[in-house]
């Protein structure tokens, strides 16, 4: 187990970098070891290779999970993790304040390489073709080899990058706040295309077929055409989002910080459903997980709710002791989020009951990465930890 003193990451701190910083920029204007030739990113019940699960990040698991969960280990890696973790051939992907990208093993937790990259790390790794993808706070974003831990091409941009990498063949797409959404080649990170948006991108940008999906604190759903990065279709969302859009066929799901969860049918560029409760506000910072019937959704109101798929009306309400800022994730029955009351909670995907929980101390904004039978998550205090069967 490595050690490193770290500091908290205050909640000050975060709302400054994701909220404020989208609100005055819209006022001024994983795979190790994979095989060569299959350059897809893995969402199956092995592998966890990229956040949300799946290149339409509907937070949706497919490892089946234990009942109930014990921790199989805990590192304590560095400062504050708010990103979600990689897993991939059993290998563990996950970056920190400290400005270290780590490679530990799925069996104990032991760290095979560490990789530094020049500011602290809150883009989720995202895994594929032998390499590690991510993006730093100083706006660099990098290729790393899964095996040795070392670059193999970099490209730099004009602002943090919180986005995480979505890669579909021989591309990858990711946001920066520079207000640029940006398609590179996946094999040498030369820039095919770059569509420029009105404010800081902080969701990862969703794709399905040849189209990408951005939401985005300009206040848009954009979709834009992943060949040429030309834009085919845009919705008003009336607020800011720091949150990544879940794709559904033609519906894409996304909640803002206005306190809105929007169902958007994009080719026909209209809102389907809009919820919002008449009761408070609840701004909402993570990614929603969807189902066949359901959407489920953290916020900071310190709630999690779930909401019927087809007309956004809600379904249950379970109410923790901390803002949820870490996105939701799937597994059969059960849904799993962590909490600034630095709880992890399994509840129930049907009742809204709570069927389980874990004090881990330190708040949690990560979310969790769930394969080969183990949940992954970190806190803010520094400490990853590793679940599974007794």
């Amino acid at each position: 187990m490595c050690i490193v003193t770290f500091q908290w990451l205050s909640y000050r701190r975060f709302a400054y970098h994701v909220v404020l910083g989208c609100a005055l920029f819209t006022a001024s204007l994983a795979v190790a070891g994979a095989q060569r030739g299959a350059p897809t990113a893995r969402g199956d019940g092995a592998n966890w290779s990229m956040f949300r699960g799946n290149p339409r990040l509907t937070g949706m698991a497919h490892a089946p999970l234990s009942k109930p969960l014990k921790v199989q280990w805990k590192s304590e890696i560095g400062e504050a993790i708010t990103s979600s973790a990689a897993i991939v051939d059993g290998v563990v992907y996950v970056g920190g304040d400290n400005a270290y990208l780590y490679a530990l093993s799925l069996d104990g937790g032991s760290v095979k390489w560490k990789y530094q990259a020049k500011e602290m790390i809150r883009s989720s790794p995202t895994v594929i073709d032998g390499m590690v993808l991510f993006g730093d706070d100083d706006g660099m974003f990098h290729a790393v080899d899964t095996s040795t831990g070392k670059g193999r091409w970099t490209f730099q941009t004009a602002g943090e990058i919180i986005s995480s990498a979505n890669p579909r063949g021989d591309r990858v797409v990711f946001g920066s706040y520079d207000g640029f959404v940006y398609c590179l080649s996946l094999r040498a990170g030369k820039l095919l295309w770059k569509y420029e948006t009105q404010g800081r991108v902080h969701g990862t940008p969703g794709i399905a077929d040849d189209h990408v999906f951005v939401s985005g604190c300009d206040q848009y759903l954009r979709v834009l055409r992943l060949s040429d990065g030309n834009q085919v279709s845009n919705v008003p969302m009336g607020a800011v989002s720091g949150a990544s859009p879940a794709i559904r066929g033609s519906t894409v799901f996304v909640g803002t910080y206005g306190s809105h969860v929007l169902a958007i049918d994009w080719k026909a560029s209209k809102v389907v459903w809009d919820f919002t409760d008449p009761d408070r506000d609840f701004p909402i910072m993570s990614s929603v997980a969807i189902t066949d019937r359901s959407v489920i959704v953290g916020s900071r109101d310190k709630r999690l709710r779930s909401l019927n798929a087809e007309n956004g009306k809600m379904v249950w309400t379970f109410v923790t002791k901390g803002r949820i800022d870490g996105s939701p994730v799937v597994v059969d029955d059960r849904v799993f989020v962590g909490a600034a009351d630095g709880v992890l909670y399994e509840i129930d995907l049907q009742t809204g009951k709570e069927v389980w929980r874990f004090e881990a101390g330190g708040a949690i904004s990560a979310s969790p990465a769930i394969a080969a039978g183990r949940l992954v998550i970190g806190t803010e205090g520094g400490v990853l930890y590793c679940f599974g069967s007794g």
